[in-house]
């Protein structure tokens, strides 16, 4: 398993440092959103109740957590602790080998695009999809087909659509769109305020057009997501790490990112089986202090 710190100061990574001179200073902790997969041992009634506790305005909902308490409970929940939603994941997979799959798909996309509604979330994150077979160029076009489908019914119901590009370790499995390019290209064959992009640390950080094309994605980027890139790699998926243990550049992440006018909520989304074990008192608090020090 790749190494992961839970404590300030235990990784070679991490040294509590506000950053290299020039970067910007710490986010402010308003911004601050905790991703439930981050805790993903615990159900949505503790994370709630951990990031009132904590002083963390907002949460992202994953839907098979969702599933567990309703979204008329979940609503509910998040209401009385004065919590709101960053996000919903995920929504997406489009690719499928027949035309009824595809379409199924479709009408999976739209339950989520409502129930991103029911809980007021800023946006619904797509995991695009990968090829059912080969042709990773026709598995494309069914996402830029399944995307242009579902755009009227989450304009409707004022559902902005996130299109999460994802690093291309992961195009056979779960999306064929791997670039910030990608994503922003099929976003901007639609409106603005409807589809937008997802910007995660850990899936961009490689690109060497990375800040080319956050400057490009000006007034699409809906969403931010940070995590660390630990070394060495064992499991890519399970590979993310508490910030400020591995090698991204946050800060100047951050700092290209707003500049593209993106002043939204920050997520930690972090998948890592050290931290899926940390006990959820210890683990909010940490991410706190770490996307202080470190984003």
């Amino acid at each position: 398993m790749s190494r992961v710190s839970l404590t300030p100061g235990a990784s070679p990574g991490y040294t509590g440092s506000p950053g290299s001179p020039g970067s910007p200073g710490s986010p402010s902790p308003s911004r601050l959103s905790f991703n439930q997969i981050t805790a993903e041992r615990a159900g949505l009634k503790e994370v709630v109740e951990a990031c009132a506790r904590h002083g963390v305005p907002y949460v992202a909902v994953w839907r098979h957590k969702l599933a567990d308490v309703g979204v008329k409970t979940a609503a509910c929940l998040l209401r009385d602790a004065g919590l709101r939603v960053s996000s919903v994941c995920r929504g997406g997979m489009f690719p499928a080998a027949t035309a009824d799959e595809r379409s199924a798909r479709i009408e999976e996309n739209r339950r989520a695009v409502d129930e991103a509604a029911a809980l007021g979330a800023e946006v619904l994150v797509l995991v695009c999809g990968a090829a059912p077979d080969k042709d990773i160029a026709a598995a494309r076009r069914m996402v830029a087909d399944g995307i242009a489908e579902l755009v009227p019914y989450a304009r409707e119901r004022g559902v902005r659509l996130g299109i999460e590009p994802m690093h291309p370790g992961f195009a056979a499995e779960r999306s064929c769109i791997t670039t910030l390019r990608e994503a922003r290209r099929v976003a901007e064959g639609h409106d603005a305020a409807t589809v937008g992009v997802v910007a995660d640390t850990y899936h961009i950080w490689w690109d060497p057009e990375l800040y080319d094309e956050l400057s490009r994605a000006a007034g699409r980027l809906v969403g931010f997501h940070v995590s660390d890139w630990l070394v060495p790699v064992h499991d890519i998926l399970m590979n993310r790490g508490m910030m400020g243990d591995g090698i991204i550049e946050l800060r100047r992440i951050r700092a290209a990112v707003e500049g593209a006018g993106y002043a939204g909520p920050i997520e930690v989304e972090i998948f890592n089986q050290a931290v899926w074990d940390t006990p959820i008192e210890t683990l909010v608090p940490l991410v706190k202090e770490r996307y202080l020090a470190c984003v």
